[in-house]
C-alpha cells in the first residue's frame, strides 16, 4: 500500500456515471470491496439531476485503494466509470504539481488507454481525456502524485506516436498563466491580418502595398475553390517594429475603394481566450445585476401551480419569470420566482417565507449562482 499520507483518506471520486445510476446501485457495487460508509451523487440544486460524479466513502483506505485498484474504468450501464482520492486540498488541484497536459490525441484514445500509457511513470492521482457529444476532443490531463513522475512522463511521451498521432505532452499551465503568455506573444507579433480589400487583390499587389514598411517573409491571399479572392490575407515580417508600423499607418486606410482592415493575426487560441475573456465578463456583469432577484422556493403545496404563485407574489414588484418543477405533470414542490430588483426580492423572501400557501408553509432563499 503506497498511499501518500496527503492522500490518506478513504474517500474516492466517482466520474463519468450515466445519469440514472443511483447511491443504491453504486452501494452494491462498491461495498464488494469493502465497507462502505456512505456514498453521495451530487446534483443539480434545482433540478436534482445527477451531475454525473459521485464520493463513496468507506472504512478503511485499504477498501478504497482495493476499489481503486480493480474497478477503475469498469462499465456501468455500459460507460466506463473514472476512479480517483477524493482531493480536498485545493492547492494541490491547482498548483500545476505533477499535472501533464496532453494534446493530438488520437480520438480512438479513451480514460483507460491513457492511463495505461502514463501509468508507467509514476502514481496517478487522476487521469481524464476531455470529451464533448462527439467524443474526444483530442487533448486530457494526467495529474501524478510527483512532479518527478510528470517530468518523466514528459521526457518519454512528448513527440511520442500514440495511435495515429504524435503527442504533443508538457508541463500544466493554468489560465492565468496562459492569458500571460498569450498577452506576451501578442506583444511581439509579426504577422498581420488584412481584411475587406476586396477580390482584385493578389498576392503580388499585396506584397507591392506593404513592402515599404518592412522585409515581408510571405504574402498569402485566401482564395475560394474557384481561384477567386476571399478579400483577405495574411502578410508576415521579418521585425515586430514592421508589423507594429504597418498596423498603425495602414489601418482604416482605401484599399481598391474599401476602408481596409488592418490588425495583429492572432491564432485560434488567442480569438478563443479573448472571447471566453468576454463572455465570462458579461456573464459576471449579468450576475451582477441579477444578484439576489431569485428566490428558491421549497415546499410548495402540490395544488400550487405557476399561475397561483405569480399571483401571491406581484405584490411585492415586477416579476419576470416563475417556474415550478414538475415531473410527468406534477409539481416537483420547488421552484423559482425571478423579480426585476433586488429590493422586490428581499422584500418578497422576508414577508413570505413561512407563510402557508395552500397547506405548507413556504421555505424561501435566494438561489445560487449556477
Amino acid at each position: 500500500m503506497d498511499v501518500d499520507p496527503k492522500y490518506r483518506q478513504a474517500s474516492l471520486y466517482v466520474g463519468d456515471l450515466p445519469a440514472d445510476v443511483t447511491e443504491n446501485m453504486l452501494f452494491l457495487k462498491f461495498s464488494t470491496a469493502g465497507t462502505v460508509l456512505s456514498i453521495r451523487i451530487c446534483r443539480d440544486l434545482v433540478t436534482q439531476r445527477s451531475l454525473g460524479y459521485a464520493y463513496v466513502n468507506f472504512l478503511h483506505v485499504a477498501d478504497a485503494q482495493r476499489a481503486l485498484d480493480t474497478m477503475n474504468f469498469d462499465l456501468i450501464q455500459g460507460k466506463a466509470i473514472r476512479l480517483m482520492w477524493s482531493q480536498r486540498d485545493a492547492y494541490l488541484r491547482k498548483s500545476g504539481i505533477g499535472n501533464v497536459f496532453i494534446k493530438n490525441l488520437d480520438r480512438a484514445i479513451d480514460n483507460k488507454t491513457l492511463y495505461e500509457h502514463f501509468s508507467a511513470f509514476g502514481k496517478i492521482l487522476s487521469s481524464k481525456v476531455m470529451c464533448d457529444d462527439q467524443g474526444s476532443r483530442g487533448y486530457g490531463f494526467v495529474h501524478f502524485q510527483s512532479q518527478a513522475a510528470a517530468d518523466r512522463a514528459i521526457a518519454e511521451m512528448n513527440g511520442r506516436l500514440l495511435g495515429a498521432c504524435r503527442l504533443f505532452a508538457g508541463p500544466f499551465k493554468n489560465r492565468r498563466a496562459r492569458e500571460a503568455e498569450l498577452q506576451n506573444r501578442a506583444g511581439e507579433f509579426t504577422n498581420v491580418y488584412i481584411k475587406n480589400f476586396g477580390d482584385d487583390v493578389d498576392d503580388e499587389a499585396l506584397k507591392g502595398i506593404f513592402s515599404q514598411y518592412g522585409k515581408i517573409l510571405s504574402v498569402k491571399v485566401m482564395t475560394d475553390a474557384s481561384g477567386k479572392s476571399k478579400g483577405f490575407g495574411f502578410v508576415s515580417f521579418d521585425t515586430h517594429e514592421a508589423a507594429r508600423r504597418v498596423v498603425e499607418t495602414m489601418n482604416g486606410r482605401e484599399l481598391s475603394g474599401h476602408p481596409i482592415f488592418v490588425g495583429r493575426a492572432q491564432k485560434k487560441a488567442e480569438r478563443q481566450a479573448e472571447l471566453k475573456q468576454l463572455f465570462e465578463q458579461q456573464k459576471q456583469e449579468r450576475f451582477r445585476r441579477l444578484r439576489g432577484v431569485k428566490l428558491y422556493i421549497k415546499n410548495l403545496d402540490e395544488t400550487v401551480d405557476e399561475e397561483k404563485l405569480r399571483r401571491e407574489f406581484s405584490a411585492f414588484g415586477s416579476i419576470s419569470r416563475v417556474k415550478v418543477m414538475q415531473e410527468e405533470g406534477r409539481s416537483k414542490g420547488f421552484g423559482l420566482i425571478c423579480f426585476c430588483a433586488p429590493e422586490e426580492a428581499s422584500r418578497a423572501m422576508a414577508e413570505m417565507n413561512g407563510r402557508t400557501l395552500g397547506s405548507k408553509p413556504l421555505s424561501i432563499a435566494l438561489a445560487q449562482r449556477p
